[in-house]
């Protein structure tokens, strides 16, 4: 989902709209609604966790840490075989 639509979803429920009401217009699970509110209000610093875009960047570390540790891999088996 886009964040505009999760923007537009989580508008409505903020504006006093019942979440099972907006699953109702526009077919998503209440569930989704439920985490997007939730990191929303991570996000905005009201509840305690991990923004967004620390999640972001941490994903980012992890992709890049697995690519050196297949570097190194194969750095070591062309030291080995040398």
């Amino acid at each position: 989902m886009s964040p505009e639509f999760r923007r537009k979803v989580l508008d409505l429920v903020a504006s006093g709209r019942k979440v099972a009401e907006v699953v109702r217009l526009l077919g998503d699970s209440d569930r989704t609604i439920y985490v997007w509110r939730r990191q929303h209000l991570i996000n905005a610093g009201q509840l305690p966790g991990t923004k967004s875009s620390d999640l972001s960047e941490l994903a980012a570390a992890r992709k890049r840490i697995a690519e050196l540790e297949a570097e190194l891999a194969i750095h070591r088996r062309a030291a080995a075989a040398g």
